[in-house]
């Protein structure tokens, strides 16, 4: 058995401040072990359950937060930023299953620790067919695009509903409880940690008993991009296929799921490029 495994940091336990989450801040050194402690709990618990083979993908920020050297043996790690579909780079290569780690809410999401959708300074809401989007959303409509089937996601109490509407089959661990986009009740590390691997094994069981299916989005998909502020738009509305919809919006018609990922990175950076540009 195969399991890809995904990480981001603003669900993680503990996590709740800005400095936490870029390399610079002074709680980052905190994150680096609780991502190894968490990442830890779930490898031994899905290798206790006949899994085989793990990759893991170091999936927030500049995408080297968990140290190479502490990863446990045997585990492949794939880090490092402007990656082919980001946080789930590799899926293509064939996995049973998915499991994401640290997940949070999407943007707009109310009293939600971090809320955000990919990338927090260019976008305030995406919107896929209609829908509101996650990265838990897009990233599972990936994995699914491959076949995998996302069986477990860990993260703040927020986040649950969308989960468990989107992808009922799925196990959700409720890590935090959010109180405020930088606040949380925190449940200690040990209660975590077993609720963790009662969850891989409950994801586990269910997989076994093909009860997981991947979460697909049939035919093409039509994308909304309410940018945080009308320059980015302004900037955007050049990029081919890209409809300027209103001072802060834009729509985009794409083939599959896998190209409305590739737009909405190339948006983001292209976002901060002009934050960077007009800067003062």
């Amino acid at each position: 058995m195969r399991i890809y495994v995904s990480v981001d940091a603003e669900g993680l336990p503990g996590v709740f401040h800005p400095s936490h989450l870029v390399p610079e801040g002074r709680l980052f050194p905190e994150l680096k072990e609780i991502a190894v402690r968490v990442l830890r709990t779930v490898v031994e618990e899905l290798r206790r359950h006949g899994c085989s083979e793990v990759w893991v993908a170091d999936s927030h920020g500049f995408m080297g937060n968990i140290p190479y050297l502490e990863v446990p043996d045997g585990v492949y790690l794939v880090r490092g930023s402007l990656r082919p579909v980001s946080m789930v780079y590799g899926i293509e290569r064939g996995f049973d299953a998915a499991v994401f780690l640290g997940y949070h809410s999407a943007a707009a999401t109310p009293r939600s620790i971090a809320e955000h959708t990919y990338s927090g300074l260019a976008f305030s809401e995406i919107r896929v067919n209609g829908v509101r989007a996650s990265e838990f959303y897009i990233n599972a409509l990936v994995a699914g695009h491959y076949g995998v089937p996302v069986v477990l996601v860990a993260g703040d109490d927020k986040l649950r509903g969308d989960v468990l509407e989107k992808a009922p089959w799925a196990v959700y661990v409720t890590i935090k409880e959010s109180a405020s986009r930088f606040s949380a009740v925190m449940k200690p590390m040990n209660v975590v940690a077993e609720e963790l691997r009662a969850g891989v094994a409950e994801a586990v069981g269910r997989l076994r008993e093909g009860a997981a299916r991947p979460l697909r989005l049939e035919g093409p998909a039509t994308v909304e991009f309410r940018m945080r502020r009308s320059e980015y738009a302004d900037a955007a509305e050049d990029v081919p296929g890209v409809e300027r919809v209103d001072a802060y919006t834009l729509r985009y018609a794409a083939r599959d799921v896998v190209e409305v990922y590739k737009v909405m990175s190339v948006l983001a950076m292209l976002a901060s490029a002009v934050d960077a540009a007009f800067r003062v």
